[in-house]
């Protein structure tokens, strides 16, 4: 029997997915009519806008290098040639890749490395797609549906790690919807990372749609980082990680040997970082100016506290 649905649906979030791809196409194409194919659909709207970006920053790049044929490609391909590159999983299709890291580049845009997607881009090899398939599925099936549909659109799967190791992933604000991650053979652990890495995304768009300025003047600590970090980061983290563990509880008791001492070594491990942000998380909260933003955090941030 799936988990009850966690519901991240927001209207002023669907708005924005739709403004923000039809002031992205008007950029790249001032004489088109972009709000014809703009879907009034969440799910495609948020695919459209997380294509639209990676078009907008290979299309900007292509400019820069003064490279004509790279820009018109792009121009010419508004969703990226992400229908040839898709694949099918339980929230609709997604594109999943396996960039090279040691040739992502790094640039004033990201502190991390990151990948656009472009003429060039191939898919995921087969293996890799199933994995990331059945990823989607167990996360849909735990109640993240919602979140992975609309946050999580292209994922880059970079190292093949061994269950334990230490997993990096990341997303950049510059190419919402977008994920790039570390990954074992064993897809409850890639859902794990995906639905961390959703949370981040949704909620940068939840700020930006609600008009949400946090301050960084007051600091708060995190023990995630082991330092004072500014609001922003605290709450993002007071997010991210509490949505993974209320994830890892559910999956949890369908689990057995290694992977079952993992994921509990893992929760056990947030639920003791999670504890020491109980009152700070509130005097943060308090920098969150749309009740109904606020009103989510807490929620999501309280059901951990209560695993």
């Amino acid at each position: 029997m799936d988990a009850p649905a966690i519901s991240f649906s927001s209207a002023p979030v669907q708005a924005h997915h739709r403004d923000r791809t039809r002031r992205i196409r008007t950029v790249l194409k001032p004489t088109a009519q972009p709000t014809a194919s703009i879907s009034d659909s969440p799910g495609t709207a948020a695919v459209d806008y997380c294509l639209a970006y990676h078009v907008l920053e290979g299309a900007e790049a292509a400019a820069r290098k003064r490279d004509t044929a790279t820009f018109n490609w792009y121009r010419a391909h508004p969703d990226a040639n992400a229908s040839a590159l898709s694949t099918s999983t339980a929230v609709g299709p997604r594109v999943v890749l396996t960039p090279d890291l040691d040739r992502l580049p790094r640039s004033a845009i990201s502190e991390t490395p990151y990948y656009v997607l472009g003429p060039d881009t191939t898919a995921a090899p087969p293996n890799l797609q199933e994995l990331a398939a059945a990823a989607y599925a167990t996360g849909a099936n735990n109640g993240f549906a919602d979140l992975l549909a609309g946050h999580a659109v292209v994922v880059c799967l970079l190292r093949h790690k061994q269950l334990g190791d230490t997993l990096d992933s990341w997303t950049i604000t510059r190419l919402p919807g977008t994920i790039y991650c570390d990954h074992v053979n064993e897809p409850l652990v890639l859902a794990r990372d995906l639905i961390h890495e959703a949370g981040h995304n949704w909620l940068n768009d939840a700020l930006n749609a609600t008009a949400c300025e946090i301050s960084d003047e007051v600091r708060f600590y995190s023990p995630w980082k082991k330092t004072n970090r500014p609001a922003f980061g605290f709450l993002h983290a007071c997010f991210a990680f509490p949505l993974t563990m209320i994830y890892t509880a559910r999956v949890l008791p369908g689990t057995s040997g290694d992977l079952y001492r993992f994921l509990t070594a893992y929760l056990e491990q947030q639920r003791s970082l999670l504890a020491t942000t109980a009152t700070d998380h509130d005097r943060a909260l308090a920098l969150i100016t749309d009740p109904t933003l606020r009103k989510r955090l807490r929620s999501v941030h309280r059901e951990a506290l209560s695993l």
